[in-house]
């Protein structure tokens, strides 16, 4: 297989790049910056900034699955992926940019809802665009090239905005350093999306849509549920991508809030997962080029086993040390088992209706953000010890691998998903 890009891949490779820059910010910078607008200017305790903004995130997260089946639908017609993907990512980057010239702090929560929805609507069209730039021997490559230059190109701007905060140059305090931030992360979300929407096109789509279009969408969404249901590869795997894929969103969200709880320093944990999005540049690259000698499922099963040895190791955890070996670990996989997990499912569903299928698989990675939090918490509270909470995570990667043992080999499906 030739590594060299087509123009269309790498102009949607590139898209991942843009869109991470508004996570890492979103991740780390963002949320404190409005809960402190929210307790200084408000007069509202923590308690109530950390549920709003929860709350916040959920609303973002429930509108985006319920509304994904349909979306998906409705955009497999012929020409219509590319307008919606264009709708959300505009909505997106709009409200992004308006962060940084509000101060109200119900309006900055509504602005944030928002973008949430405007970025998880574009990331369902961005995925489904992935059958569309390449072949199906290529997937696994082209969909973990995309999740490298996403990981390694949200570093620069996001190491840019950190710098301005830490440092304050050109007379800026610390909220107007978070500004300044905002826009430059929301300009490169914007100009790295602009090959995007140059060059690449739909290519597949389902023509039977034509007239009375709502009513034939419901139509399509309920048979497609029932050939979920009634299809061993794609219907194992979503259950299998719903365990595991919880699992890493948990460890991604709470890393951070575990490290605290058992005494490791804040600064030195910021570093740590900088390391981690460094990691994860190259360990994507190589495994995708692994996949293709071991097959992606094989692949697939070692980062969940993988992802159980983290949480045994997390349990121990006592030093800065082994933060940052955890770190490392879990750059080499999590770009891996992301991007893989994404192509794999690619070559499992139809083409015609892709964006359909992948608005199901978009809403079984948004609802996976919920049982693990839980659990964490609930594992936590029960025992006082928060080293329970994130062994009880390894559940959700013993659950994944043994229902992923059963779903057939992608490269030799023999099932009609059609």
């Amino acid at each position: 297989m030739k590594l060299k890009l087509t123009k269309e891949e790498l102009s949607w490779s590139l898209y991942d790049c843009a869109n991470s820059a508004y996570i890492m910010m979103l991740t780390a910078m963002i949320p404190p910056y409005i809960a402190t607008i929210g307790q200084e200017f408000s007069g509202l305790s923590s308690a109530s900034t950390t549920a709003n903004w929860s709350f916040v995130q959920s609303g973002a997260t429930l509108v985006i699955a319920l509304l994904a089946p349909l979306l998906g639908v409705l955009a497999d017609r012929k020409g219509k992926k590319k307008l919606f993907f264009t709708s959300f990512f505009v909505l997106a980057a709009v409200m992004f940019f308006a962060m940084a010239f509000i101060d109200n702090y119900y309006v900055l929560l509504a602005v944030n809802l928002l973008t949430g929805i405007g970025y998880a609507g574009a990331n369902i069209f961005y995925d489904a665009f992935l059958v569309d730039v390449t072949q199906d021997e290529r997937m696994d490559f082209i969909s973990s090239f995309g999740y490298a230059v996403g990981y390694v190109g949200s570093c620069i701007p996001f190491i840019i905005s950190i710098i301005l905060y830490m440092t304050t140059p050109f007379g800026l305090d610390a909220m107007s350093a978070v500004k300044a931030g905002i826009l430059i992360n929301a300009v490169w979300w914007v100009l790295f999306t602009i090959p995007m929407m140059r060059r690449v096109h739909q290519k597949y789509y389902n023509d039977k849509l034509q007239g009375g279009v709502m009513k034939a969408a419901f139509k399509q969404v309920g048979h497609t549920c029932r050939l979920i249901a009634k299809n061993k590869s794609i219907g194992l795997f979503l259950l299998a991508y719903f365990f595991y894929i919880d699992g890493v969103d948990t460890i991604i969200k709470l890393s951070t809030t575990y490290g605290q709880a058992v005494g490791l320093d804040t600064t030195g944990m910021i570093i740590a997962l900088l390391v981690t999005q460094l990691v994860a540049f190259p360990a994507v690259l190589v495994f995708a080029k692994v996949s293709q000698r071991f097959s992606t499922k094989r692949v697939l099963l070692w980062c969940v086993v993988t992802y159980v040895g983290v949480c045994i190791f997390g349990y121990f955890l006592t030093h800065q040390w082994q933060f940052w070996i955890m770190a490392v670990v879990v750059g080499i996989v999590q770009g891996t088992i992301q991007a893989l997990s994404r192509s794999y499912f690619g070559k499992l569903v139809p083409k015609e209706n892709n964006n359909e299928y992948f608005g199901f698989y978009n809403i079984f990675g948004k609802y996976a953000t919920v049982i693990g939090p839980a659990l964490m918490g609930l594992a936590t509270l029960l025992t006082g010890n928060a080293r329970y909470g994130v062994l009880s995570i390894a559940v959700l990667f013993v659950l994944g691998f043994v229902i992923l043992l059963f779903v057939p080999n992608a490269e030799t499906k023999t099932d009609s998903a059609a």
